[in-house]
């Protein structure tokens, strides 16, 4: 059984929750879980073999990252944004990660940009394997050492949430193989700005690098009559 897939060790602890959450989110992340779609208690102890506590604590988790929302006599359901709502989000995710780019000091030191190359030949393992979980996981190690590279602990929680907030948006890039096989070569590009201390065009590439995701989020919708 695939790990997307498999039920978690019936440890009621944190790891088991935490085990829940990340399958949970790869769930959201890779269509497998749709917007408005109900996650039920019962159902997410059966398929883990948890206690209800832990699967409480789990759901918690998620809406606390804003990809889960409860809502009166329904429960909990995957969050479901409409268009003007992703046009906003996007627009502060631009703000943040432009910013965190923007302040980014020129030359990066060998030893840190070394780092970022390693995580993103792993990046590119994973995606030479078709591995999209492995693909999520490690687009995510990059993003987090780039923009460590700013410096600013506070910018980069918010860079980091209001991303984890766009996971039910990005499935339809993260599941297609172009897509996956954009954001390596933007990756590269971005690595190569760094390298040679082109700031302006790292903060266009970082800008350029959310659209994908949005725009096709924004046109899935318009197709089925949003």
């Amino acid at each position: 059984m695939g790990a997307t897939t498999a039920t978690v060790t019936a440890i009621d602890g944190g790891d088991a929750m935490q085990q829940v959450v990340a399958t949970l989110e790869e769930d959201i992340v890779f269509g497998r879980l749709h917007p408005r779609e109900r996650l039920t208690e019962d159902a997410l102890m059966a398929r883990f073999g948890l206690k209800r506590h832990v699967v409480r604590q789990a759901l918690a988790e998620l809406e606390l990252m804003g990809v889960v929302e409860r809502r009166r006599n329904v429960g909990a359901v995957v969050r479901a944004f409409d268009a003007h709502e992703v046009v906003e989000l996007y627009a502060l995710r631009e703000v943040l990660e432009c910013h965190a780019a923007a302040l980014i000091a020129m030359p990066v030191p060998p030893r840190r940009l070394q780092a970022l190359i390693d995580v993103q030949q792993r990046h590119d393992a994973a995606v030479a394997a078709d591995d999209p979980r492995a693909v999520f996981r490690i687009n995510q190690a990059f993003h987090r050492e780039l923009f460590a590279l700013s410096d600013n602990a506070v910018l980069q929680q918010a860079i980091g949430e209001y991303a984890r907030r766009t996971h039910p948006i990005r499935f339809g890039t993260l599941a297609a193989a172009a897509y996956r096989e954009r954001a390596r070569q933007e990756h590269w590009s971005m690595i190569e700005a760094l390298r040679e201390g082109r700031r302006d065009d790292l903060v266009a590439l970082c800008r350029r690098h959310l659209l994908p995701s949005r725009d096709a989020y924004l046109a899935a919708q318009k197709a089925r009559g949003q």
